[in-house]
């Protein structure tokens, strides 16, 4: 079992520290830890650090890691697109940076019982929150042919969508799909079988699509994103590392967004919209993990980075 390992610790605290004496640092996606600990190393004991997630599992985790340094750190079990109701009712006005770092965690993908992943057999959930009903088997046999063919083209980037949602939905008709393994199964029977027609498991974009679908992540992350840079003090920074196109795609167009600020068509010689900048880029272009990092963990090689600070 590989663990949790951080990814790309080094350029997240050179992005995110605008202040290391003082200030309130928000880690929206806490994890097994990683990154709040690297923040609480590197900063002065002014320094304090609100950690947000959803998952009771990590916030465990996070909780026992973060023990020695309590006395910084305030957990709340929430899920960042909220984050100007968390800071209101931490009495937090503006915070100096915010990290998120998105995705499934290795203990999730790790823990057979959380249903994440098609490498173990376990039933279908795919939950990061467990106090919300929605679950992947709701989805599974509950959509219908065409709902589950969006889902899984527009979420899991499926060229053969079509036909992978027919495929679940023939074998639905015989008996509920309950376990990782059996979709698994079902989603391979839905798709070529011609030898290097996948350079992954034909399986992973399905799971990836139902996780998205189940966790409503990327609209979490749209909402987040906004808020957080509203959230920020002037000079205060953001960074993202995300894992996937459609995650780096959605920071990338927000990120422009909040950059140009006047949203009127180009062919208007005077601003009517009364929008203004809110951020300037810190990344022109999207940093990735260097070689010694992929060598060391393999699951870090898909991550990208953006960062960008409050004006």
């Amino acid at each position: 079992m590989l663990g949790h390992i951080p990814v790309m610790t080094e350029e997240v605290l050179s992005y995110l520290l605008s202040r290391k004496t003082e200030g309130t640092y928000v880690d929206g996606t806490l994890g097994g830890a990683g990154h709040t600990l690297a923040i609480l190393k590197a900063t002065g004991q002014n320094v304090r650090v609100v950690g947000l997630d959803v998952d009771c599992d990590a916030i465990k985790e996070a909780t026992a890691l973060l023990k020695p340094r309590m006395e910084r750190v305030t957990i709340v079990r929430e899920n960042f697109r909220n984050i100007k109701e968390i800071l209101r009712g931490l009495g937090i006005d503006k915070i100096d940076g915010m990290v998120l770092d998105l995705g499934v965690s290795s203990y999730q993908l790790e823990r057979p019982e959380r249903g994440f992943s098609f490498m173990h057999d376990a039933r279908l959930d795919m939950r990061m929150d467990s106090r919300q009903e929605l679950s992947a088997y709701e989805l599974v046999n509950g959509l219908s042919r065409e709902e589950l063919e969006r889902i899984i083209r527009s979420y899991g980037e499926e060229r053969r969508a079509r036909a992978v949602a027919k495929a679940i939905v023939e074998a639905r008709r015989l008996k509920p799909i309950s376990t990782t393994l059996e979709l698994s199964r079902i989603a391979v029977t839905g798709l070529p079988s011609k030898k290097g027609y996948y350079k992954i498991h034909p399986a992973t974009r399905l799971f990836q699509a139902l996780r998205i679908a189940v966790n409503d992540e990327l609209e979490n992350l749209k909402a987040g994103l906004k808020d957080g840079v509203d959230s920020l003090r002037e000079g205060g920074r953001m960074v993202v590392i995300s894992f996937h196109s459609l995650e780096d795609r959605i920071a990338k167009n927000t990120f422009r967004e909040l950059f140009r600020g006047c949203t009127c068509p180009s062919d208007i010689p005077i601003c009517v919209c009364g929008k203004t900048p809110k951020v300037r880029m810190l990344t022109k272009k999207v940093i990735t993990p260097s070689p010694e990092e992929i060598l060391a963990n393999p699951r870090a090689r898909s991550a990208k980075l953006r960062a960008v600070e409050r004006i």
